[in-house]
């Protein structure tokens, strides 16, 4: 890594950030898919686990999705016995999600190994370098805060 701690541009720090992210990225949802579930799955499944009673249109909204597509997914969620549909206490014709003891524990699965392939990586890291992780972990949930 280099000992200049901030880009002169926000474009420079992008562009060096953007890869590195993608990949990580891309192998945490590996990990999802070991557990037999896809990434989005996994994510549907953290949300409804987070927020009991949400609704697919609500979550088709948050994922910027089709109701139709988002169905389909609580569909698939529902059937492999991850989540059950409740009746909704104000409206009779809405239901809301709630994830299972089985979601749970898939949850945790993933979690589990989503950590442990980064730890295994950070591990071959310097002090220095984890701590300069450490240090950037907040202000990168920052730029995710809004969404």
């Amino acid at each position: 890594m280099s000992d200049r701690l901030v880009p002169v541009h926000v474009e420079d720090l992008a562009e060096a950030l953007r890869p590195a992210i993608l990949r990580i990225s891309r192998r945490l949802r590996q990990e999802a898919q070991k557990a037999g579930l896809s990434a989005q799955d996994a994510l549907l499944l953290a949300y409804i686990r987070k927020n009991p009673g949400v609704g697919v249109s609500a979550l088709a909204d948050l994922e910027r999705t089709s109701r139709p597509t988002m169905s389909a997914h609580i569909k698939r969620l529902e059937a492999a016995g991850l989540l059950v549909r409740s009746g909704h206490a104000e409206d009779g014709r809405r239901s809301g999600l709630a994830v299972t003891a089985a979601g749970a524990k898939t949850l945790e699965v993933i979690r589990r190994q989503r950590n442990d392939w980064l730890a295994a990586r950070l591990a071959r890291l310097s002090p220095a370098d984890r701590a300069k992780l450490e240090a950037a972990a907040e202000p990168l949930l920052a730029l995710v805060a809004d969404t």
